[in-house]
C-alpha cells in the first residue's frame, strides 16, 4: 500500500473544526462532503459541545470518536493547529489534510510552528498535506475534502485524469474549466506549504493509481529533485503521461553568479531540462495542459508517431493546420502514392495529397467523410488523422451515421487515432469521445494537443538514468585560477594545450621560444574571473620582444582594474589558429545537483544565448543529444563550405566533464570553458573557471 493511500482513500473522517454555518471553511468543507454523497463516515469535531453539526451527530475531541479514524481534516485557528494534531495522533490516524493558513507562508515564526507539525508527523508515521491547502478530492468516492468555492456552482464528474498541485487557487481555477468542459477527474490535490507531502509524492502516488490515466501538476518550487526526478520516471514507466507546469520563473541567484553557466542558468531551464529528460511536457498555459489531457484521456493512450493526417473540406483550415504543425515540431507526411490512386477513384474532384483538400463537393458522396478518413489510415503511416467537418457537428441528428461510420473505422484501425475538428454540440462531443474520438473547435489548438502529446512519446526512447551511488574522490584543492582550474580538468580527462605560468618577463619569453610563436598572454589571478574585461588576454604575440612587452602590460592593467588583486603572473599559451568556439560548464542546481551546458561559445555567449542544459551523468548518446539541442552545432557539421569538425572530441569532453561535476558535486558551484575549441581534429579548452561553494 502506498503511504499516501490513507490520504486520497479514507473511509472515515474527522472535521476538526467543523462548522454549522455551511458558508464558513469548517462549515462548507462538511458541506461538501454531505453534498458530494461520500459513503465514508464522517465525524464533525466541534468544541462548543453542539449534539449536532449540520444535521450530522457532533463530537468534542477526537478521542470521543467511537472505533478507528483513517484521516483528519484540520480547518481550526492556527494556534490550535498543533493541539489538534495532538489529539489525531494519539487517535491513530493515519493521514491529515491541514487547511489552516498562518505557517511557513508568514515568516520564520510561522515556519518553526510548521516544522513542530512535521516533527510531530514523522516522529507517529503519519503523512500530512498542508498547512495552508484547499484541500483534497477523489471524485470517484465523492471525498471531496475542500473549502473551495468552485464546488457551490459544479460537482467534477469522474474520469481518468487527476492534478497534483502547490497552489490550491491554480488547482480549483484548473478543475473548473476542466468540468466546465465535460472532462473528468479521478484524484485532485492541493499540497499548500509541503511541510511533507509535495506534488512529486503525490505524482508517485498517482503513477500507481489504477484509475489515472493522464497526470497533470503545478509546480512554485521542489525541495527535492531527486524526488521529482523517480516520481516522473515512475510515471513514464507506468505509461502515464505527465503534464507539468511551473510557475515562477525565479532567477535562483544569477545576479550573483560568477560565471557563465550560472547567469544562463538563473532563469528555469533547469525544470525544462529535467522535465524533458523524465519523459513529461510543460504547457504553457491551463488551456494547454487541458487539452493535451484531454487528447490523451479520450484516445486513451499517447500516439505512436509524430506524423499526422488532416483531411478538409477547407484548403485554407489544411494550410492552417500544416503550418502549426511545422511550428510544434509534427511532421506531415505526404500521402502515398497508392493513396493517391485510391482518393482519386473515390473523390475525383479532390485534391489528394496531404493535407488531403475533398472540397464541398463530398457532401455529394455516400458516407463521404468516413471513406476518406479512411483512405489517409489505411495508406498514410500517419498515427493521427484529423478531420476538419466546419460545422457538420451542430447536428446530432444529421451528424447520426457519420458517428457510426468513425466507431467502424476506430475498430479498423485499433492502432490509430481520429481528431474531429469542427463546431459541435456537448451531445455530439459525448458520443464521440465514448468511442475514442477527441472533438476541438479550434484547429490550433488540435495541431498543439497533439504536438504535446508526440513530445512526450519522443522523449520516453531517451530517459534519464538515476545515477548510482560513486565512492568518494579526491578534495578539489586550488582551482582559483586559469592554470590551476585547467591542471585538474585535464587530469580529469579534458583537452588541453601546453601551457606555462611565468613569474618574470624573462620566463615569459623563454616559455614562448619553446612553445613557437605566435602565443597568448594571459594575466593570471584568483581575483580576475573575466579577463577580457580588463584587457587581460594579448593575442598574436610573434616574438620574445613583444612577448616580455605583454608581460609588462598585462601586469600593469590588472593593478589599474583591481589594484587589490592577487597576481600570480603571466599565462603563456600556443596561439590556436581556426575551429569552432562552444562553450561547456556545470551548473550546481540547488534543487536537481550537476547540470552540464554546452553551447555557442565566446564573448557573447549570455547575449544569443544559444545553450543547453542536460542532468549529468552523461553517456555518449547523452551527450550527442545535447549537442543536437543547440542551433550553433550546425557549424560544427560543415557550415557553407568548411570542413567539419571533430564532433566524437567534443561528446568525448562534454563526458569526461559530466563525469568530473558528478565527482565533486560537494565542492562545486559552477565550472566555465569558454572557449572550448572543437578543430577538424580534436578540440582545446582555451579558458576555465572553476568556481567552489562557499564553506
Amino acid at each position: 500500500m502506498h503511504s499516501l493511500t490513507a490520504l486520497f482513500e479514507p473511509t472515515s473522517v474527522a472535521i476538526l473544526g467543523a462548522s454549522s454555518d455551511a458558508e464558513r471553511i469548517g462549515g462548507r468543507v462538511l458541506r461538501f462532503l454531505v453534498e458530494a454523497g461520500y459513503k465514508g463516515k464522517i465525524y464533525p469535531v466541534n468544541k462548543s459541545g453542539a449534539a449536532e453539526v449540520q444535521g450530522l451527530p457532533a463530537y468534542s475531541s477526537v478521542s470521543a470518536i467511537p472505533g478507528t479514524l483513517d484521516q483528519a481534516v484540520i480547518v481550526v485557528p492556527a494556534g490550535g493547529v498543533e493541539s489538534a494534531l495532538q489529539e489525531c495522533i494519539a487517535k491513530g490516524v493515519k493521514g491529515v489534510l491541514v487547511l489552516t493558513s498562518g505557517f511557513a507562508e508568514l515568516g520564520p515564526e510561522g515556519r518553526a510552528q510548521q516544522d513542530k507539525l512535521v516533527a510531530m508527523c514523522h516522529a507517529a508515521g503519519v503523512r500530512m498535506i498542508g498547512p495552508n491547502s484547499l484541500g483534497l478530492l477523489n471524485v470517484e468516492t465523492r471525498y471531496f475534502a475542500t473549502f473551495s468555492v468552485a464546488l457551490n456552482g459544479l460537482q467534477p464528474k469522474p474520469g481518468p485524469i487527476s492534478l497534483a498541485t502547490q497552489s490550491g487557487a491554480f488547482g480549483s481555477c484548473t478543475y473548473a474549466m476542466a468540468s466546465l468542459r465535460g472532462l473528468g477527474f479521478s484524484k485532485i490535490a492541493a499540497t499548500g506549504n509541503e511541510a511533507d507531502v509535495d506534488v512529486a509524492e503525490c505524482i508517485d502516488y498517482l503513477a500507481e493509481d489504477p484509475s489515472t490515466r493522464v497526470i497533470c501538476a503545478a509546480l512554485e518550487s521542489c525541495r527535492d529533485g531527486e524526488r521529482l526526478r523517480r516520481a516522473l520516471l515512475k510515471a513514464a514507466a507506468a505509461g502515464k503521461p505527465v503534464l507539468i507546469m511551473k510557475v515562477g520563473r525565479t532567477e535562483l541567484g544569477a545576479a550573483a553568479a560568477s560565471t557563465h553557466t550560472g547567469s544562463l542558468a538563473g532563469n528555469d531551464a533547469v525544470f525544462d531540462t529535467v522535465f524533458a529528460e523524465c519523459g513529461a511536457y510543460r504547457p504553457q498555459s491551463i488551456e494547454e495542459m487541458l487539452d493535451i489531457a484531454y487528447f490523451c484521456s479520450v484516445t486513451g493512450r499517447l500516439p505512436s508517431n509524430g506524423d499526422m493526417g488532416v483531411m478538409t473540406s477547407s484548403g485554407g483550415i489544411g494550410v492552417l493546420m500544416a503550418d502549426h504543425a511545422g511550428d510544434w515540431g509534427l511532421s506531415m507526411s505526404p500521402l502515398p502514392e497508392s493513396g493517391v490512386k485510391a482518393t482519386l477513384e473515390l473523390l475525383p474532384f479532390a485534391v489528394a495529397a496531404n493535407p488531403l483538400d475533398v472540397t464541398a463537393q463530398i457532401t455529394a458522396v455516400a458516407d463521404g467523410t468516413a471513406r476518406s478518413v479512411d483512405l489517409m489510415l489505411t495508406h498514410g503511416p500517419y498515427a493521427t488523422v484529423f478531420a476538419y467537418l466546419a460545422s457538420a457537428g451542430l447536428s446530432p441528428q444529421r451528424f447520426e451515421s457519420t458517428i457510426a461510420s468513425l466507431g467502424a473505422l476506430r475498430e479498423k484501425h485499433p492502432g490509430k487515432d481520429m481528431v474531429m475538428v469542427m463546431a459541435s454540440v456537448p451531445e455530439v462531443d459525448r458520443r464521440l469521445e465514448a468511442i475514442g474520438i477527441p472533438v476541438f473547435g479550434d484547429p490550433s489548438r488540435a495541431v498543439l494537443a497533439l504536438a504535446g502529446a508526440a513530445k512526450m512519446v519522443e522523449r520516453r526512447k531517451a530517459l534519464y538514468r538515476m545515477p548510482v551511488a560513486s565512492a568518494a574522490s579526491q578534495a578539489l584543492g586550488d582551482v582559483s585560477t586559469e592554470a590551476t582550474a585547467k591542471r585538474v580538468l585535464g587530469e580529469a580527462g579534458l583537452p588541453m594545450l601546453p601551457e606555462r605560468l611565468c613569474a618574470t618577463a624573462d620566463e615569459a619569453a623563454a616559455a614562448a621560444d619553446g612553445m613557437g610563436y605566435p602565443v597568448v598572454a594571459k594575466i593570471s589571478s584568483p581575483d580576475i574571473q573575466h579577463k577580457t574585461e580588463i584587457g587581460g588576454v594579448i593575442l598574436h604575440l610573434q616574438d620574445a620582444e613583444a612577448v616580455r612587452a605583454a608581460h609588462a602590460t598585462l601586469l600593469q592593467r590588472a593593478r589599474a582594474a583591481v589594484p587589490n588583486a592577487r597576481i600570480d603572473g603571466v599565462l603563456m599559451a600556443p596561439m590556436l589558429k581556426g575551429g569552432v568556439e562552444t562553450i561547456l560548464g556545470v551548473h550546481m542546481d540547488p534543487t536537481f545537483g550537476p547540470m552540464v551546458m554546452y553551447g555557442a561559445g565566446g564573448t557573447a555567449v549570455e547575449l544569443y544565448r544559444d545553450v543547453a542544459f542536460a542532468s549529468a551523468p552523461l553517456d555518449e548518446a547523452g551527450a550527442r543529444a545535447l549537442v543536437n539541442r543547440v542551433r550553433s552545432s550546425a557549424l560544427l557539421r560543415g557550415w557553407r563550405g568548411a570542413k567539419p569538425a571533430d564532433e566524437q572530441a567534443l561528446v568525448n569532453a562534454i563526458c569526461r566533464l559530466s563525469e568530473f561535476a558528478m565527482a565533486h558535486a560537494d565542492e562545486l558551484e559552477s565550472i566555465d570553458i569558454n572557449p572550448l575549441v572543437v578543430r577538424e581534429n580534436g578540440a582545446v579548452c582555451l579558458d576555465a573557471v572553476i568556481a567552489k561553494r562557499a564553506a
